[in-house]
């Protein structure tokens, strides 16, 4: 099993400043290859990243000279990565789910970050030796045991991390569960999540509390920006033409520092409380059912939007570019979070997909079922006791009434207690008969929905390419 150790470095002003050149590197080469790619399917060619890799090798060192001062890896691994980037999106289109081709890195806008391969580096407790600068100080040593498979070296704010990828055991990356119940949850906006048991886990929300002083730091820098704009004599309600650029003065760095750093605060706050959720879950249970939720079906209501663009910028992301990792502590896209008053509830301060997507990897170390419920599987309306189906209910009914039985039910303690029994009540992953409102009182339940089982007990593995994604494990669960 793949597990990463993200571990803090503390390197050098030199250390870090050559970080900075091979993550631009990196970027450059991906840029380049990516043009070249685009080039040869324009002219009617099948592009291969090899080819492009052994033509990019055969003139690399003349007409990009400074290449010579950065390792080989932050100039060679790109050319993998974009041969990955487009084996997914042909699979996307295979499969019919929504695609984007892979786009140009655009400098302060992707996330920073280059590979080292395994053979490169040297770790000697708090310490790893990389190619051209020697030995770097960490923070905590390697806590997994196994084949070392490479490192990934990236940013987040005005810090480095990296990320050691290693094949661990199967028998050592398993963990043991405290308990062994089944469990239902619920998400929704009146609280994070609701067990079946009742109890109702309250979000941390650290993008709600951070608001205000993200509009105060964002403004400071949009009136630096438009200060700058006019004293180069553009209009400061403009873009700035391409290609053109603005003095950056030490001032408008350390304002766009603070807010950088205020960003990871969101992400790791948010981070630390799924982490924890996800994995008390793993921990107590030995089967979970969850709902699919249509997360960007919510995008299309007005009043959650905007929620779920702080998202992208809480994590330090641009919103309006496909990137995968932190922007530049220098170029965060201010304007996002400072235009008014948010609308509505906050709904994904939490970060639902996160959730279940560090569900999906955990249960294969802690054996667990998770089973995820069809989307259309009516959990609210129907009665968890009778199992009648309240067909007028509306989303903002928190609690209703069950005239065939008499219960009275909090929605999303409803909702949890039917998921619940999409497991306890069938044999799995038969779930798919239609309820009606003529269910007979006493009979037989009749579950609603169908069932998709993700994991199976003892950690069985399917092949649904999850895996390849799901490498990076916090380092604390």
């Amino acid at each position: 099993m793949q597990l990463t150790h993200k571990i803090l470095l503390n390197p050098t002003p030199a250390q870090a400043e050559y970080f900075q050149k091979a993550a631009g590197t990196a970027r450059f080469v991906w840029n380049w290859a990516l043009a070249k790619w685009n080039e040869l399917y324009s002219l009617g060619k099948k592009p291969n990243a090899m080819a492009l890799k052994k033509s990019f090798n055969a003139i690399k060192y003349e007409e990009f000279p400074w290449l010579s001062e950065m390792h080989r890896d932050s100039h060679a691994q790109p050319f993998s990565h974009l041969a990955k980037a487009w084996n997914r999106f042909f699979a996307e289109i295979r499969s019919k789910k929504p695609a984007n081709e892979p786009r140009f890195k655009k400098k302060n806008r992707s996330r920073d970050s280059f590979y080292v391969a395994n053979d490169k580096f040297t770790l000697n407790e708090k310490m790893i030796k990389l190619p051209k600068i020697g030995w770097v100080m960490m923070t905590e040593v390697l806590r997994f045991d196994g084949k070392i498979l490479g490192a990934t070296v990236s940013r987040t704010a005005d810090k480095w991390f990296l990320a050691i990828q290693v094949d661990v055991p199967t028998d050592q990356a398993n963990q043991s569960r405290t308990a062994n119940q089944v469990i239902g949850v619920d998400f929704g906006i009146k609280a994070a999540a609701t067990l079946s048991t009742g109890e109702s886990i309250a979000a941390a929300s650290p993008l709600k509390s951070a608001l205000r002083r993200l509009k105060i730091r964002s403004r400071t820098i949009s009136r630096k920006i438009n200060a700058a704009k006019q004293a180069a004599g553009f209009d400061k309600n403009k873009n700035l033409p391409k290609g053109a650029q603005i003095p950056q003065s030490n001032n408008r760095k350390k304002s766009t520092l603070k807010l950088a750093r205020l960003h990871a605060r969101i992400g790791n706050l948010r981070a630390d409380f799924t982490h924890k959720l996800t994995t008390r879950l793993c921990r107590e249970n030995q089967a979970i059912v969850i709902e699919d939720l249509h997360v960007a079906g919510m995008l299309q209501n007005e009043k959650l939007a905007r929620a779920f663009n702080c998202l992208d910028i809480a994590r330090g992301m641009n919103p309006r570019a496909r990137s995968t990792g932190n922007s530049s502590p220098l170029t965060i896209p201010h304007y996002y979070c400072a235009r008014g008053k948010p609308r509505g509830i906050n709904f994904n301060d939490v970060g639902f997909g996160t959730i279940r997507r560090q569900l999906e990897y955990k249960t294969l170390r802690y054996g667990n079922n998770l089973i995820i419920a069809d989307r259309w599987y009516p959990s609210s309306k129907l009665c968890s006791v009778c199992h009648w189906k309240n067909d007028a209910l509306l989303l903002q009914e928190r609690t209703w009434y069950c005239p065939r039985c008499t219960t009275t039910h909090d929605r999303d303690v409803n909702a949890a207690r039917n998921l619940k029994r999409l497991a306890t009540e069938t044999a799995l992953p038969v779930a798919n008969q239609l309820a009606t409102n003529d269910t007979a009182i006493g009979g037989v339940p009749i579950v609603v929905g169908k069932v998709t089982p993700v994991r199976y007990e003892c950690g069985q593995q399917d092949t649904s390419g999850q895996e390849e994604n799901r490498v990076h494990i916090c380092a604390h669960f």
